[in-house]
Parts: structure tokens; C-alpha cells; sequence
């Protein structure tokens, strides 16, 4: 199977030895993005809230760049802080989609790079 790189400066470049997003046949696995600005590198994290619609927003400019939408979203994973905040955050990622919503899990977790309070990857299939 071949696999190509997608890489955008719409999206956070790669903090560490990783690719933005693979293509893996006609499926795009994204790595995990947090609330990372591209232009700067600083993170967006004043509130969840805040942080929630730049990981969104950080995610919707990799599938742009693939030629894809949310609406191409076949799974989600999301690895939160705090699950007290989960109605917040689900509440804000179901505004980025259409239903069929896509299969996920969501996660609480200890600490997320750069300390950051959500992170989510998305795994997208291209029709």
C-alpha cells in the first residue's frame, strides 16, 4: 500500500518525528492536534472552549488540504483532562459535524503535550 504525506502551514507543523496527516489508500489518519496556532506555535488555550474550536479548526485545515470535510470523518479520538468538561467539548465538536456522526471514543488522560486540555486525531475516508 502506498502512503503519502500531507502537510499544510494551515495546521501546527510537527513537534516531534511525525507527519501532520498519512494517507494510507483512500483512507487520511491525522495525528493528534492540539490548540496550537500555526502562524505562531503558541497555544490557543485561554479556555477550553478556546481550545476546543482551535483543535477543530486545526483539524479542518488538514482535511482541506486532503480534499476533505468533516463530513469524510470515519472515526474520532478525543483525550481529555477533564472529563467534568466533556458536555462542553461535545458540544462544540458536534458543531463541526453532520450526522451520520462518525464512531469515538473519548479519553481522560493524565497530561496531553505542551499541556495542552484536549487533543483529538480524526481518521477520514475519501469516497
Amino acid at each position: 500500500m502506498t502512503k503519502s504525506i500531507i502537510n499544510t502551514t494551515k495546521a501546527p507543523a510537527a513537534i516531534g518525528p511525525y507527519s501532520q496527516a498519512v494517507w494510507a489508500g483512500n483512507l487520511l489518519f491525522t495525528s493528534g492536534q492540539v490548540a496550537l496556532i500555526p502562524e505562531s506555535g503558541e497555544m490557543d488555550n485561554e479556555t477550553i472552549e478556546t481550545e476546543t474550536h482551535r483543535v477543530m479548526a486545526n483539524l479542518k485545515a488538514l482535511l482541506h488540504e486532503a480534499g476533505l470535510t468533516f463530513d469524510h470523518v470515519i472515526k474520532a479520538t478525543i483525550f481529555i483532562k477533564d472529563m467534568n468538561q466533556f458536555q462542553i467539548i461535545n458540544g462544540i465538536y458536534s458543531s463541526y459535524l453532520n450526522e451520520p456522526y462518525p464512531a469515538r471514543e473519548t479519553v481522560e488522560v493524565a497530561r496531553l503535550p505542551k499541556d495542552a486540555m484536549i487533543e483529538i486525531s480524526v481518521i477520514a475516508q475519501k469516497n
